[in-house]
């Protein structure tokens, strides 16, 4: 009888989950099937390699989708995950590189930094009426700021094999990255969909007051869901330093916005309450697949950026016709 429950709600589940990405969903079979039969870029686009190249690039997105979707849904908005990449991969690729530090106490290192910053974002959020577009926007040109400093604007560079594992390495066939993807997109939908921290962060999305008078610690939300966002940031740093076999105090320059494009683009409503890390996967999966299909296509890197500039733009609109709905 239990295991017969079980199904009907993992059967409802499933339902609910098509009903509400339906859209996300066409737009991403279209996309994939024109790529598929497009004589320009079929050959190239179908190959084993090309889909785990895809996945490698976008993992380092979808890690910082993963907070960036918790903290959109809570109301938010976090401008220095970007940052954060840039300076936890550079402190973690000098910890190994310059301080012979083992690679496993710089990595701790590396993910802390994003936890501080995360803490900090939280913090002041949190406990202030300051909004978090001028929190984190501070803490972005802070943390872009000291990465300069610390690596006085000058690449550092790791050549040992076991830090490039974590970014350019295989575990059998399948790219390291994309493990260390799944594992976090297995844990951040535990936690958004089975736990009472998840159903407490679209409570406070979709009504600071009922939440705070049904009992919910907002402030303690807040806290947790942008420390989340800078562990993410965290790893996403110490991922790319590993794949660019070195720490570069300007990586991450718009991978904030990136972030936030998977989020929109997946579904998640920019006026918070709603939004699930599924639709994220997707909307990451369809900007990943749209780069690559204009890479494929030869079309001029910066008509790219209008691309996908419409691509967002689309997402919102059609966030804001499905708002107006509601209404």
């Amino acid at each position: 009888m239990e295991t017969t429950l079980q199904s009907s709600k993992y059967t409802k589940g499933i339902k609910l989950y098509l009903k509400e990405n339906m859209g996300i969903l066409i737009a991403f079979a279209v996309l994939y099937l024109f790529l598929s039969i497009n004589p320009s870029t079929s050959s190239a686009f179908l190959t084993r390699q090309n889909m785990f190249n895809v996945l490698r690039q976008i993992s380092t997105n979808l890690y910082l989708a993963c907070g960036m979707t918790m903290v959109i849904i809570l109301g938010g908005i976090d401008l220095s995950v970007g940052s954060i990449i840039a300076l936890s991969g550079c402190v973690a690729a000098a910890c190994v590189s310059r301080h012979a530090m083992p690679i496993p106490c710089a990595l701790v290192i590396g993910i802390l930094i994003g936890i501080v910053f995360g803490m900090i974002n939280g913090t002041i959020i949190s406990k202030t009426t300051i909004p978090p577009f001028i929190v984190t926007l501070a803490n972005m040109n802070i943390a872009r700021g000291f990465a300069y400093i610390y690596t006085s604007g000058s690449p550092v560079r790791v050549v040992t094999k076991q830090w490039q594992f974590i970014g350019a390495g295989y575990c059998g066939i399948v790219p390291t990255p994309v493990v260390i993807l799944l594992i976090i997109l297995v844990i951040t939908a535990l936690l958004m969909n089975n736990t009472r921290f998840g159903r407490h962060i679209y409570a406070v999305g979709g009504n600071v007051t009922a939440a705070h008078f049904s009992g919910i610690s907002v402030k303690r939300v807040k806290f947790w869901v942008y420390t989340f966002s800078g562990l993410m940031a965290g790893i996403a740093g110490i991922v790319l330093a590993s794949r660019m076999y070195s720490g570069q105090p300007t990586a991450g320059e718009g991978a904030e916005m990136d972030a936030i494009a998977a989020v929109v683009v997946g579904g998640t409503s920019m006026s918070g309450g709603s939004g699930k890390i599924g639709g994220t996967i997707i909307g990451a999966l369809i900007i990943g697949f749209l780069n690559n299909g204009l890479n494929l296509l030869n079309v001029n890197s910066f008509w790219q950026y209008v691309v996908k500039g419409f691509v967002i733009l689309l997402a919102v609109f059609v966030d804001f016709i499905r708002n107006r709905n509601k209404k």
